[in-house]
């Protein structure tokens, strides 16, 4: 799984384990990354990697297949946020980055995967999309319109891969308080409460997501359990894309008080 050093990833990464699976942690945070599989023991190990290099990742898949002697799952969860900023002044760089993470690494990771699974007759692709992509003003632009590509990726590829037996599908996460939403990848316990806090305020369910809700999606996604489950986009949003809690609402929408009907004379 990529991005398995920190937040998202570092969270399913333990799920996994707990529940029996061995995983590779990919990411290019060394030091987090090897603490990590150092936590999880003998079903885990390392792998340095970055996701826009198409030759890290077939290394990736390789090494994976070389460890565990099959890839069943592959978790295309590495991101970050992106070119931020009003769209005229987003160089051309912070564009091709944005992509080259956001998008080009779900991309190479279906692609290189794909081959071995459709060989094993069996596999489920799991890709970290974002309710940013189906919902305008959650995010930075291109965050938004690369998460929304990583969707139709999902979508389209899941219709050519169904027949070999393997499955892919996405989720989009919500407010989830992670490191990457406190804005800088070694926030500790203060700065996630504090995500903690703003994010709970904006939510129906009343609460920030944390990563483990994540986790649990994805292990969803993973098992037996989804075995009927392809092409899709799981939502794990808090309420957020239903629409503000019921107590944002203006006054006049929520609180009880009778209303004079109109009745035409003769009914």
């Amino acid at each position: 799984m990529t991005g398995a050093a920190s937040g998202i990833g570092a969270a399913t990464a333990r799920r996994f384990v707990a529940e029996g699976a061995s995983v590779v942690i990919a990411d290019m945070q060394d030091d987090l990354g090897r603490q990590i599989a150092d936590e999880l023991g003998m079903q885990a190990f390392f792998h340095h990697v970055d996701v826009s290099s198409e030759n890290q990742v077939r290394a990736l898949i390789a090494a994976a297949k070389d460890q565990w002697g099959r890839v069943d799952v592959l978790f295309n969860n590495a991101g970050f946020g992106g070119a931020i900023g009003p769209i005229e002044s987003t160089s051309l760089d912070e564009y091709e980055i944005t992509f080259d993470v956001l998008l080009k690494g779900v991309f190479l990771g279906i692609k290189h995967v794909a081959p071995l699974m459709k060989k094993q007759g069996s596999g489920s692709i799991v890709n970290t999309a974002s309710v940013a992509a189906l919902r305008s003003g959650y995010s930075p632009h291109l965050y938004a319109v690369a998460k929304a590509a990583v969707v139709k990726l999902t979508e389209t590829v899941s219709l050519e891969l169904g027949h070999s037996g393997v499955r892919v599908n996405c989720i989009c996460p919500g407010f989830i308080a992670t490191p990457l939403a406190a804005g800088r990848p070694d926030a500790g316990e203060a700065g996630l409460d504090r995500v903690r806090n703003e994010f709970g305020a904006m939510q129906p369910i009343g609460r920030a997501g944390e990563a483990e809700d994540i986790a649990n999606a994805a292990l969803y996604l993973a098992s037996d359990e989804s075995s009927f489950v392809t092409g899709q986009a799981l939502v794990v949003d808090g309420g957020i894309t239903a629409g503000p809690p019921w107590n944002r609402w203006p006054k006049w929408m929520t609180e009880s008080r009778p209303i004079k009907m109109y009745r035409p004379k003769g009914r």
